[in-house]
């Protein structure tokens, strides 16, 4: 029989898992929810020693109390903080474990703590901020009322559910957090599923766009022993869908599910751009490329587009943005069409490097605006899909020379996994600042729930502060549709949304 031993996400016990265990032993198989040292129902409080290690052994324990010691019985599921416990369980026991389950779990890595995962960026930044006093002893308070979005969204928990979630909550030993994770790889090779929570903003199609950016570390996804599945919920679902939680589970155990493939083909991000643009001059400092004009089109500075892509983008990906078909065509066609393009790789490598990349967009763009080639007084800034959130800086508080801000499939509010939970990044609320440039928004209409949201909400708050709005809809368009569509009506919209853009700076 095969035995689900269930490890919850943090500061959480196993009571989380009533619903999906009671599910799950009504189709006939066995159910273990863990309540890890510390938490609620576990009977063991956390003491001074408290840490990862401890929660290992707490899952090792019920491994060892389960079913045949030769028979490999057991599917781990973390949730959350979860997998960390899960993984290195399975590292210590491969031979009893017939999969490991990422329930909307990220992937753990020998050496990194699991504080390296933890969505809320500013309990990450407290945690691991060199300059305060190490004490892995310390209890880490869990979220207040109503904050729970800081750990994932909390979309479809019931309102009774969401409030024994805060009841019932316990602190969460700092050690668990940050002492690091140890695998040996023994269990490299064992079967593996993930389940995404769209609501909490993971999907299939988003995995399946960061396998394609060729970072090795993500090729093992492709691996057919390797299985997803999908739930439209939040970061929650044993609370918001357990029926459908606990059908998802019995699949997998089954070896069910979506497998990525290798098909040979080029990823969409390095396919050609759909318009036939003319080469142009291209030099590169630092990190910005410049496309020039033809000088024949007349003398004196040009008006610039600065392009900014989006992310994040593994550190170790090749190309980097700016040599993508995408971002090279846009260059070559604004300077086609008289201005000078730039395009810039920022260092949006991970959810927490905001902050960076924005610090690299304001760079670059002082370095544009200083080229004697470009006029310092017309410059737009063009962003496309997660770069949409480093729009909000300008629009806060926008320069005289920022003619025109462009956003393309943009993403206009952090996604509720994104752990950005300060007001910085949120574009809907610096357009309220008076001023804003004119905004030229082309959105897709087969976009993504989730990041479609994002846009309506912006546009919301732009239509209340009476912001300069041009929305240009292509209803059968895709998330990065400048690579994989090339057909009228696309190419129609980025030679509208140029032309608009290049109007504004030339008005």
């Amino acid at each position: 029989m095969t035995v689900f031993v269930l490890v919850p996400e943090a500061h959480t016990g196993g009571w989380v898992w009533g619903d999906v265990a009671g599910r799950l032993r009504e189709s006939g198989a066995g159910a273990r929810p863990v309540s890890l040292t510390g938490m609620a129902g576990s009977g063991s409080p956390a003491g001074p020693g408290t840490d990862l290690e401890t929660h290992v052994e707490d899952v090792l324990r019920v491994i060892d109390g389960t079913g045949s010691p030769d028979a490999a019985d057991v599917v781990l599921v973390g949730h959350g903080y979860g997998i960390h416990p899960v993984v290195a369980a399975a590292d210590r026991r491969p031979g009893r474990v017939a999969r490991v389950v990422h329930l909307d779990a990220g992937m753990p890595r020998d050496g990194d703590p699991p504080l390296a995962l933890v969505p809320d960026q500013e309990l990450r930044a407290r945690l691991s901020d060199p300059a305060a006093p190490r004490d892995d002893a310390r209890p880490v308070a869990p979220p207040a009322p109503g904050a729970w979005e800081h750990w994932g969204s909390t979309a479809g928990v019931p309102a009774a559910a969401l409030a024994r979630l805060a009841a019932d909550a316990e602190p969460q030993p700092a050690g668990t957090l940050t002492r690091p994770l140890r695998l040996s790889g023994a269990a490299a090779a064992l079967p593996t599923t993930g389940v995404l929570c769209a609501g909490n903003g993971s999907s299939i199609a988003m995995v399946e766009a960061l396998v394609g950016l060729g970072h090795p570390e993500l090729q093992a996804l492709t691996d057919p022993r390797v299985t997803f599945f999908e739930l439209a919920t939040g970061h929650w679902p044993m609370l918001s869908a357990p029926g459908e939680l606990a059908g998802v589970l019995l699949k997998a155990a089954a070896g069910e599910g979506h497998r990525i493939t290798a098909t040979g083909e080029p990823p969409a991000h390095l396919r050609p751009f759909l318009l036939d643009v003319p080469e142009r001059p291209r030099e590169r400092r630092g990190r910005t490329d410049l496309y020039l004009p033809d000088p024949a089109d007349g003398d004196g500075p040009r008006p610039a587009v600065v392009f900014v892509h989006g992310g994040p983008v593994p550190a170790g990906a090749r190309p980097t943005p700016r040599d993508w078909p995408g971002f090279v065509g846009y260059g070559r066609l604004a300077a086609a069409l008289g201005a000078v393009g730039a395009t810039v790789d920022h260092r949006l490598h991970a959810l927490g490097d905001f902050p960076r990349a924005a610090g690299d967009l304001a760079e670059a763009v002082e370095n544009v605006r200083a080229d004697p080639r470009v006029d310092a007084d017309r410059v737009a800034l063009w962003f496309f899909s997660a770069g949409g959130l480093l729009s909000a800086d300008w629009l806060a508080a926008p320069p005289r020379w920022l003619r025109c801000v462009a956003a393309t499939y943009p993403v206009l509010a952090p996604l509720p996994n994104w752990g950005l939970t300060g007001p910085r990044f949120r574009p809907a609320a610096a357009v309220h600042a008076a001023g804003a440039p004119p905004i030229v928004l082309t959105r897709v209409g087969r976009e993504r729930a989730e990041i479609a949201a994002t846009v309506e909400e912006f546009l919301s708050a732009a239509k209340d502060a009476g912001a300069d709005v041009e929305v240009l809809d292509l209803p059968d368009g895709t998330h990065g549709f400048e690579t994989t569509d090339h057909g009228e009506a696309a190419r129609g919209a980025v030679e509208h949304a140029m032309r608009t853009v290049l109007e504004h700076l030339r008005g």
